[in-house]
């Protein structure tokens, strides 16, 4: 029997981004760290895992002024919606995507308000669907499991960049299951987990790492197993 392939689509936080001072350069928490490893090690060998996640990556929006060395790391290799379509068809086949976003949209550049970000979460499941199994293969529409991020800190090392970020982020797990109630998706909020402890105020500890994993693990069983 095939495993069942879970594709994780998220931004740093999904990527395994290790907390540090503002004068230092992260690295990577391990695979035994890192949340999506982490829940596919829970659910076990009838799984696998394809972890696609980007620092910096929002639901659907450009980003022009994100501060990186790289000059080919600009706007949309930022936009999860305009890269969605070309990930899935190189995946496939896929039985589940996760989609855990939303946190990057809260940078006070791009003004958006919880219930905006919660609307382009959805988009981005409507999208997988209308992809339909990619480039003419014939594969099924995978399901879709939205994990709405946790609530940012309230000390970060740039501030400016996350103005009013935190109140926003306090309601974006209501926002996204409401969104996600009437979209009737699968849903589970981090929030109600773990929080956001990284000395950075937007990132997680190794701690938080692990503890999510297991969560979304049990719900994700759940959903594989279907009605």
């Amino acid at each position: 029997m095939n495993p069942q392939r879970i594709l994780v689509f998220g931004d740093s936080n999904s990527w395994g981004f290790v907390p540090c001072a503002a004068t230092e350069s992260t690295t990577r928490y391990d695979a035994s760290t890192r949340w999506p490893t982490v829940m596919a090690a829970r659910l076990g060998s009838g799984v696998e895992l394809v972890e696609e996640a980007l620092s910096g990556r929002t639901t659907d929006l450009d980003d022009f002024e994100i501060d990186l060395p790289s000059k080919h790391l600009k706007g949309a290799i930022f936009n999860g919606a305009k890269l969605l379509p070309a990930i899935l068809a190189s995946h496939l086949p896929l039985d589940l995507v996760i989609i855990m976003l939303g946190t990057n949209d809260l940078k006070a550049r791009f003004k958006r308000t919880p219930q905006s970000i919660a609307k382009a979460a959805v988009g981005l499941a409507r999208l997988i669907e209308e992809c339909e199994g990619g480039v003419a293969t014939g594969y099924p529409t995978p399901k879709v499991l939205l994990l709405a991020p946790p609530p940012l800190g309230t000390s970060f090392h740039h501030p400016e960049d996350w103005a009013g970020g935190h109140e926003k982020s306090l309601e974006l797990g209501s926002a996204i299951r409401e969104a996600a109630n009437a979209a009737d998706l699968p849903y589970l909020d981090a929030g109600e987990i773990i929080g956001t402890e990284g000395i950075d105020g937007v990132h997680l500890t190794s701690e938080a790492q692990r503890k999510l994993g297991e969560a979304v693990a049990k719900k994700v069983s759940v959903i594989l197993r279907g009605p």
